[in-house]
């Protein structure tokens, strides 16, 4: 009779220790003034001018694919008839980005952007249901715009 209440009462210990950690980027990504979503993604940003240079810092969130690899982010900054006049971008680290995580990004464009000016954000990864051994993953790209708000 003692040994299956010893055993017992190790497991309970065992799993008592395995608490969650919180989504420290999720939980960000929620905070961020600026946002996106579309069926694959969810992205969170803010925009700060340092140094004649604009900076963008976010996270992004898979909501879709099992797996997404090799994400990058690009921006651009539009002139008046929506041609570029500047652009930036950066790989999504770690590479590999499963369902529902996180990651932080940083772009930087090198030149000062104003409220009201035009930038176009364009996502690319390949996505993969598994299974697949990501040789047959879906190659996806998306893009859109947004105002610059008052900063």
């Amino acid at each position: 009779m003692r040994r299956p209440i010893s055993a017992l009462l190790l497991m309970i210990s065992l799993l008592a220790g395995c608490a969650a950690y919180p989504d420290t980027e999720r939980m960000r990504l929620e905070t961020l003034p600026q946002h996106y979503s579309q069926f694959d993604l969810v992205m969170g940003w803010d925009i700060r001018v340092q140094d004649g240079q604009t900076v963008l810092d976010g996270v992004v969130r898979n909501v879709r694919y099992y797996m997404m690899r090799d994400l990058e982010i690009w921006v651009a900054l539009l002139d008046d008839r929506r041609k570029v006049a500047a652009r930036g971008m950066t790989f999504i680290i770690p590479s590999d980005l499963g369902m529902d995580q996180s990651a932080p990004f940083t772009v930087k464009l090198p030149v000062a952007v104003n409220p009201g000016d035009r930038l176009r954000f364009t996502y690319k990864y390949r996505g993969s249901d598994g299974g697949d051994g990501m040789e047959r993953g879906l190659d996806w790209m998306q893009s859109f715009e947004t105002v610059v708000p008052a900063m």
